[in-house]
Parts: structure tokens; C-alpha cells; sequence
């Protein structure tokens, strides 16, 4: 019987590649994705992922983790107090010198959305997970569930619990995010159909760290965001 994967999908760049890269490895057939809404104000974000999976012809689920964060304050979430700020990832982690999290940190967000995406991974067969975490999101502190120590005592966590069953694959842990975007031109994805921006408008606010870094990872491949076309 063939493996099958599921891949965290939000619906962005680095998302929608592991969901290339896991097509590409096991074929459309042994793919599922799945998306978690969490109470971010960006759910356009969910769209794209749905969008991302019906590309593929894959089977996606969704989940809704959102009372999980009624207390949290971080920006990124619709009931924040604060304002997402129009800076970019270096700019922010400058700022926090690097001993703490930025303020669109969600806490232990990839920790709980992995040990989510286990349980349905196992129920539906899979043997492996994939999600897109890179070098750029962990760098300085600023999400530290996206670190390769994190990767690493997760994979074993989940491995463990699975009763040896499953594991993690984090395939952009070591690349930035312009590596990713260079992976994903090989990979053809259709990143005209994907969503990054953190605020919850209609078109990308071109400010936020995400849009920010987006921006650049494209134009270091030498290449204009496709989704800017949309």
C-alpha cells in the first residue's frame, strides 16, 4: 500500500509548496490537506488553502481551534487589542533583540496545530505529516515552534505517540524563504492562488511583516509575485 501525507496547508507560500513538493513525492492520490481556523484575521488565508487542494484534486478537511486562543492578545488574531506591524521580520526582530517572539507569535500555534493534524493524520492512514516551517520564520527568536529544535521534539513527540506510526517532514526548515519560493517555481505551484498578507482585507496590504518578506523572496528568484496579477 502506497504512504500517504498530510500537509498543514494555510494557503500561502510556504504552505502550498510542501503541498507541491508531497504531491510530487506520493502522488495527488495519497495527499490530504488540512487548515485550521484559529481566529486570525486573515481567514482569507483558508480560501487559498481550499483552493490550493482543489488545484491538486486532493481531499481537504478543515478544523476550528479558535476558543483554544480567546485569551491570547497577539496581533495576528481578530480579537486583538494590537495593530500588526508594518514592518518587516528583521525590522521586528531588532526590536525584540531577539529574546523574545514578535507580537504576531500565536502561542504554540504549530505545537497544537501538529498534535491536531496527528490525530486526523493517523485516522486517515497517513504516515507522515508535512508543514512548512523555513529558516526565516525561526531566525531571531521570532517563531520559536518554527526552530529545528522544535522540529525535532515534535517529530519525536508525535512519533512516540503514534506508536512509531508517524512522523514529521519540515522540508523548508533549513532554506529561506526565497529558497522555498525557488523550490516552488521548479515545482510550477500556482501561487496566484495563494494568501499571505495578515491583515483581513480583500487585496494584500503590501506592509505587514508577511507581505514584506513575500515580496523579497520573489524578487530575489527574479521574478514578479504572480498573485499580484490576480
Amino acid at each position: 500500500m502506497a504512504e500517504k501525507a498530510l500537509v498543514l496547508s494555510s494557503g500561502g507560500v510556504d504552505s502550498s509548496t510542501a503541498v507541491a513538493l508531497a504531491v510530487e513525492t506520493y502522488g495527488s492520490g495519497n495527499v490530504l490537506t488540512l487548515s485550521m481556523y484559529y481566529g486570525q484575521k486573515h481567514d482569507r488565508e483558508l480560501r487559498a488553502a481550499a483552493e490550493i487542494a482543489a488545484y491538486y484534486h486532493l481531499e481537504h478537511k478543515e478544523m476550528d481551534l479558535s476558543t483554544l486562543f480567546a485569551d491570547s492578545d497577539c496581533s495576528l488574531l481578530a480579537g486583538s487589542t494590537q495593530r500588526i506591524p508594518e514592518k518587516s521580520y528583521a525590522e521586528q526582530i531588532e526590536e525584540t533583540k531577539g529574546e523574545k517572539p514578535v507580537s504576531t507569535y500565536v502561542p504554540f500555534r504549530n505545537g497544537l496545530f501538529l498534535s491536531t493534524a496527528a490525530v486526523i493524520a493517523i485516522e486517515n492512514g497517513c504516515s507522515v505529516i508535512y508543514y512548512g516551517a523555513h529558516a526565516d520564520d525561526a531566525a531571531g527568536f521570532a517563531y520559536p515552534d518554527c526552530s529545528p529544535a522544535f522540529h525535532a521534539a515534535m517529530d519525536r513527540a508525535i512519533y512516540e505517540g503514534s506508536g512509531h506510526q508517524l512522523h514529521l517532514e519540515a522540508p523548508f526548515i533549513h532554506r529561506n524563504k526565497a529558497g522555498v519560493v525557488k523550490e516552488g517555481l521548479r515545482l510550477k505551484v500556482p501561487y496566484e492562488l495563494t494568501w499571505s498578507c495578515y491583515e483581513g482585507g480583500d487585496k494584500p496590504c503590501g506592509k505587514c511583516g508577511t507581505c514584506r518578506d513575500r515580496a523579497a523572496a520573489f524578487a530575489a528568484n527574479g521574478v514578479e509575485d504572480p498573485a499580484l496579477k490576480r
